[in-house]
């Protein structure tokens, strides 16, 4: 999987993401320009010590981000859209972007690809999700329509055994 972030704001959600792209195995593509430095403590906090094993790929815009990946359909995380993230298959190596904190992915970008637009289901009166939060949701939908394949899939307590 690919979790891209259109010019991400806050470092902490961005270390949030990057935690949970490292637990899932999933790229991180940072598109430019960053609210903040990549080597700022609050991102390295948020992320752990799991930083250091995430796949991480950064670009200069929107342009060379599909250029460098050959174009790839990318699903559009948007409280706009008409489609929910439930309604869509994933392919087992989807990108699927989200926008800034602050104002979420340009219109612009949205009309173009709106066969691709999902949106997360909330009350009308709230703006949206955090977008950590946003992440793990689309994410985890994605990645249990393939079964979770490549997970682990029996639980293990730490000190203790189960009784079964």
């Amino acid at each position: 999987m690919n979790i891209v972030l259109l010019e991400p704001e806050i470092p902490a959600n961005t270390g949030n993401i990057g935690r949970t792209c490292v637990a899932t195995g999933s790229v991180l593509h940072l598109i430019e320009p960053l609210g903040f430095r990549l080597t700022e403590k609050y991102l390295k906090r948020a992320g752990m010590d799991y930083w250091n094993d995430l796949d991480v790929r950064r670009y200069i815009n929107y342009e060379e981000f599909m250029e460098m990946n050959g174009y790839p359909k990318v699903y559009m995380a948007t409280t706009k859209a008409r489609r929910k993230y439930t309604d869509v298959v994933y392919e087992e190596d989807a990108y699927i972007m989200f926008g800034k904190e602050s104002a979420g992915i340009p219109e612009e970008l949205l009309v173009k690809n709106e066969e691709s637009c999902i949106r997360i289901p909330m009350l009308p009166d709230i703006r949206s999700l955090n977008l950590a939060n946003s992440v793990a949701i689309v994410l985890y939908e994605a990645l249990r329509q393939q079964g979770f394949e490549r997970f682990e899939t029996k639980g293990e307590l730490h000190r203790l055994k189960w009784d079964s």
